[in-house]
């Protein structure tokens, strides 16, 4: 049985570039969500996201089929909850990459999760990093830097906190990769009734 990893960490933390050396060290499952937007130039279902219609979304809602949703810009986005438990029962750990929000909300209806929230070293840093993008207004940036604060203090109903150093992603994905190990060891009443059950056969 794989694991459900949530990922979660403010806009300059690194999410992008420390997941990405995260799949280069082994076969992790990447959650697809699901939305009622329509599909962007290039996107493709079931691969940037399960494109839904608003009554499809809103049944598989009805049905306790969503692990998470919140609504962003008059559109739903969801985390389906059968992707995941397939890919979980064939033996891979699924990375979900959400937001604070829906990261605990996941928690609540699956336990096993293992929540890990990633940062900056400092808050200078975020700001840093926010501001080398060259990308964003500064209200824009403002606004990112409100978000982050609230955000950090959700940082203890975590399982975990990876810090992302100044060009340490490489590092950090190691950690991570590291806690998803050590996590599958973990003798939890599920897993040890499960070892006893084939342990004595012969």
């Amino acid at each position: 049985m794989g694991k459900l990893v949530v990922v979660s960490g403010s806009a300059g933390s690194g999410k992008g570039a420390v997941l990405k050396e995260l799949f280069n060290i082994a076969d992790y499952k990447y959650s697809v969500s699901a939305t009622t937007r329509k599909p962007r130039s290039g996107e493709a279902d079931g691969v940037n996201y399960y494109f839904l219609s608003l009554e499809e979304y809103l049944n598989r809602l009805r049905n306790g089929e969503m692990l998470e949703h919140v609504e962003y810009s008059g559109n739903l986005y969801g985390t389906p909850r059968r992707p995941i438990e397939k890919m979980l029962s064939e033996g891979f750990s699924v990375i979900l990459e959400i937001e604070v929000e829906g990261a605990l909300c996941v928690k609540e209806k699956f336990p096993e999760a293992v929540l890990i929230f990633l940062s900056p070293p400092t808050y200078a840093e975020l700001e840093r990093r926010l501001r080398a993008r060259n990308t964003e207004t500064e209200e824009v940036i403002r606004k990112r830097l409100e978000i982050a604060v609230a955000e950090s203090k959700s940082i203890w109903r975590y399982d975990y906190l990876v810090v992302n150093e100044t060009g340490g992603q490489k590092q950090a994905a190691f950690n991570i990769h590291c806690i998803i190990e050590a996590e599958k060891c973990r003798n939890a009443p599920r897993r040890a009734e499960e070892f006893l059950e084939g342990y004595f056969e012969t």
